[in-house]
């Protein structure tokens, strides 16, 4: 877990220079509370703390992944040095990563009644074998070592040291992203239906009128201080140069999906998963060379007039920016003018907004200006009627479950058409 991807023999020397320079640090990085070091035990983070609440506990119970963080704190108390406390993070923190995808496809055993496309019982057991990971206090002195096995869990727990896709140029190599659920203290039961689909496609082979096409899916933390350590080019640095598509997918707008065609260089400050807020400038590698706008490069016309399901699909165009010698940021439906700097892209200044950025900007550094890639947007996944009220309301319903169902269907279909028709 602490040594450096190798680098893609498709780039030349000095991309492969630059790709170790945008992949960031040799050691994936985690965001770090003050007590992530040391041998007392840590306060658990603003994510962990929503644990106890009724609708988490009820999502594990229900889903069997309740049983997980038990084990784990086991697996822990037995490791008498580092490397054994390593192992175990990551065998279970792959573990529940391979549970969740095969819950999801309907392999091995349900858990519970709760639906096996449900995104959620992944998100809340990774920060209930967090807070394991917090609470733990080892026989040996870890020092900088929390840290690092923190990172571990993460990485091994959201699929993103598991891709892999087939060598050769028999079938076509496609990366899904998605996100955790968000805005949690308005609704626990919240889901994501960009992670539902990352689970749902992970691994799964669909077939193309330009061949077959093998889908491999990570799933990113809705947390501005892990963007900004460098977790999105760390994950696609190593896998970019090797694709054939990517898309970033996140949740968006109710009703409709969006290809986004702009994305901006700007974060807009809405607070995220641990309740931190930032508004600045995106924060890269070597900003001196950071534009304020990145495009998407899907096939954006194919996938706004192919029928994928129920769902209207939009090339969405419009940004928001401050016009070059302006003050004021104006919105601009048709895109960016020349020179203005970014407030908004098509995707907003959140994180859904980031990651396309930094996807994009990742595939234009690297040299891969033809490869197809950029972000969609899903539609809100909504609870049914009469099951609104976070308070009262019910973790699951028909309703619930057709709109995630349906969601995750049509993103599959539109990763399929979009596989089958870039050039």
């Amino acid at each position: 877990m602490t040594h450096q991807p190798p680098i893609p023999t498709r780039l030349g020397l000095g991309a492969a220079a630059l790709l170790l320079a945008l992949a960031g640090p040799a050691l994936p990085t985690a965001a770090a509370s003050p007590a992530d070091t040391g041998r007392g035990a840590a306060q658990p983070t603003a994510e962990e703390q929503r644990l106890d609440r009724a609708a988490p506990q009820e999502i594990l119970r229900r889903s069997g992944f309740d049983a997980l963080a038990p084990r784990f704190a086991r697996a822990l108390e037995k490791a008498r040095t580092y490397a054994e406390a390593e192992r175990a993070v990551t065998r279970h923190a792959s573990a529940l990563w391979q549970r969740a995808v095969d819950r999801a496809q309907g392999r091995g055993p349900a858990g519970g009644d709760l639906s096996r496309g449900d995104d959620r019982p992944l998100y809340w057991a990774r920060l209930a074998l967090s807070r394991e990971l917090r609470a733990w206090t080892p026989e040996f002195t870890l020092d900088d070592g929390r840290r690092a096995l923190r990172a571990a869990l993460e990485t091994s727990s959201r699929g993103q040291d598991d891709i892999r896709h087939p060598g050769g140029h028999r079938v076509k190599r496609v990366l899904v992203t998605g996100f955790d659920p968000f805005t949690l203290d308005r609704d626990t039961r919240i889901g994501n239906p960009s992670g539902a689909g990352a689970l749902a496609l992970d691994g799964t082979l669909v077939r193309t009128a330009e061949g077959p096409a093998r889908i491999e899916t990570a799933v990113f933390p809705v947390r501005w201080t892990d963007f900004a350590e460098g977790t999105v080019e760390r994950v696609l640095a190593r896998h970019l140069p090797q694709l054939d598509l990517f898309t970033t997918v996140s949740q968006g707008r109710a009703g409709r999906f969006d290809v986004e065609r702009t994305n901006g260089a700007w974060r807009g400050g809405f607070p995220d998963n641990e309740n931190l807020s930032r508004t600045e400038t995106v924060p890269v590698a070597d900003p001196a060379s950071q534009p304020q706008w990145t495009s998407t490069t899907l096939p954006y016309r194919q996938l706004t007039e192919a029928d994928t399901g129920r769902f209207p699909v939009y090339d969405h165009t419009e940004v928001t920016e401050i016009p070059a010698g302006g003050t004021e940021p104006v919105v601009r439906p048709e895109g960016p003018t020349p020179g203005s700097t970014a407030r908004a892209g098509g995707g907003g200044d959140y994180l859904s907004n980031e990651i396309a950025y930094r996807a994009t900007l990742l595939r234009d550094r690297l040299g891969l200006p033809k490869l197809p890639g950029g972000h969609l947007h899903t539609p809100v996944l909504e609870f049914g009627a009469g099951n609104t009220d976070p308070a009262t309301g019910a973790v699951t319903d028909p309703g619930f479950e057709k709109n995630r169902s349906d969601i995750v269907d049509q993103v599959r279909a539109l990763v399929k058409t979009a596989v089958g028709t870039a050039r």
